[in-house]
């Protein structure tokens, strides 16, 4: 038992640094650290390789120039002497060994009959030499290749100055070993700067790294702080452009999240009151009926009236909380379907009509062209309903509302204007929150709850559309809505 809960200890722990190392991967830390060390060391790896190749091969190539240009000047010797018809010549003979022992190489001189007449090591001298490179050079092709990387071979033609005859060929091998040597050198040395000038690289992108980093560790730090509730200052990080722009848009959310958060409070104490006041009325009324022992028929009947008005201003109360909550639901829940709009505004105008006539106001529907629509017809005809009563409830007597539809290739438009009383510049950005009146005074005198623009507002919302709203005391309220012709999930 001990031991498996060992084991299973360990491999809890083996994972633990494994998500540890793979957290430290996706690090801005560890980026900023590999991207430094890139910087610093690959360019210089990359330039001291190339750097060396450089000096490798043009020293090869000069060493090849060089002893081509000495052969040059000694088949022009070999020439003069008749080298080829008598070799005893000292001079020549010592010339040819003082060049191979100069450039640690190797020196054959062959007469046109491919016979070997000196070989600087001794070996095949009286032998013929019939090769590729022999038989080319006789044909006035001067030869010069690497063989390995390690010695330069070449031929060189023996001829003539004035008749340009070839008389023979220099073959020639020479050693590149020192040329490797003096490489290999320099490679060691150049190896031992970059692992010097590697871990000079290491520590600074080391340290970079962690300067660079130590901003957004701080910010975390401070995130952390406001999330958990200890601090409620504002996130103040400005050491780079990026965390600034951080800062801002995160104190935005946040003080979005405080209105947000009083709005809710203010929604809950608007709420409980508006619930509470009916309840409060009921129960008046009923202790004043209970209070009296042989109250009339009449007294009965005229505060279970009141009674039965309270409990329905309170159904309705509940009706629009309700209908607002169905509004605040994800947009999946909508049932969107093509709606011809023209009638949707004939069919709220005709129930909105008998109420508007109690105050003997006009109304009107001024439709510019037929327009079809995607759209949930149950939700956008509650909000154009609230606009609509709205703009009879609080008109004036033998006044007007004038609904007008029209539409491009993109939105519709609705415009509802009445000529009621207004509504105060200072209200203007209030009227579509929950519960709010302009004119708190007359809240009780006109009918509603105080919901039904912001219903209004969040069923525009979830069709990606707007509303706004223009009004001047005494002049009328202006409403305009968009809303796209095509629903964009």
């Amino acid at each position: 038992m001990n031991r498996s809960m060992f084991t299973q200890s360990g491999e809890w722990a083996i994972i633990s640094r494994h998500r540890g190392f793979i957290t430290y991967l996706k690090s801005l830390k560890f980026r900023i650290f590999f991207v430094l060390l890139l910087a610093g060391w690959l360019p210089m790896v990359i330039v001291a390789g190339g750097v060396l190749d450089s000096y490798r091969e043009r020293a090869i190539t000069v060493r090849g120039t060089d002893v081509q240009n000495q052969c040059r000047i000694l088949s022009n010797q070999l020439v003069s002497y008749n080298y080829l018809k008598d070799p005893s010549s000292e001079l020549i003979s010592g010339e040819l060994t003082q060049l191979s022992n100069l450039y640690d190489g190797r020196f054959i001189v062959i007469d046109e009959n491919f016979k070997v007449i000196r070989d600087t090591y001794g070996l095949i001298e009286g032998k013929l030499v019939v090769s590729e490179e022999v038989i080319r050079c006789f044909k006035g092709e001067t030869t010069n290749q690497l063989s390995n990387k390690r010695y330069i071979e070449m031929t060189i033609p023996i001829q003539e100055a004035e008749s340009q005859r070839i008389m023979g060929v220099l073959l020639v091998s020479v050693s590149t070993d020192s040329i490797w040597d003096n490489y290999e050198v320099l490679a060691g040395n150049a190896r031992i700067f970059i692992l010097i000038c590697g871990a000079i690289i290491l520590t600074c992108a080391v340290l970079l790294a962690y300067f660079l980093d130590r901003p957004f560790n701080r910010m975390i730090g401070s995130l952390q702080e406001i999330s958990e509730g200890h601090s409620t200052d504002d996130l103040k990080i400005r050491t780079y452009t990026e965390t600034e722009r951080i800062s801002q848009e995160f104190n935005k959310i946040v003080n979005q999240m405080r209105v947000l958060d009083e709005s809710r409070q203010e929604f809950v104490s608007n709420v409980s009151h508006e619930l509470k006041t009916p309840l409060t009325s009921m129960k008046v009324l009923a202790d004043s009926l209970l209070s009296q022992e042989e109250a009339p028929v009449e007294l009965y009947k005229e505060f279970m009236g009141d009674i039965a008005e309270e409990i329905e201003r309170e159904n309705k109360i509940i009706t629009d909380l309700l209908s607002l909550v169905k509004m605040d639901k994800k947009a999946a829940n909508l049932n969107i379907e093509p709606v011809d709009i023209n009638d949707l505004l004939e069919l709220i105008l005709k129930r909105v009509r008998p109420i508007a006539s109690k105050k003997n106001i006009e109304m009107v529907l001024e439709s510019f062209r037929p327009v079809t629509a995607e759209v949930d017809s149950g939700r956008l005809t509650l909000a154009f309903i609230n606009l609509i009563e709205n703009a009879v409830k609080y008109n004036k007597e033998n006044g007007w509302v004038h609904v007008s539809l029209d539409a491009d290739h993109k939105f519709f438009y609705v415009k509802v204007m009445d000529s009621g009383m207004g509504i105060p510049e200072e209200s203007l950005d209030y009227v579509f929150e929950r519960f709010y009146r302009v004119d708190k005074s007359h809240s009780n005198e006109i009918d509603g709850t105080g919901l039904g623009l912001a219903i209004t507002k969040s069923a525009i919302l979830v069709h990606k559309g707007a509303v706004k709203v223009s009004s001047h005391v005494g002049e009328g309220t202006t409403f305009s809505v968009r809303i796209p012709l095509n629903y964009i999930a």
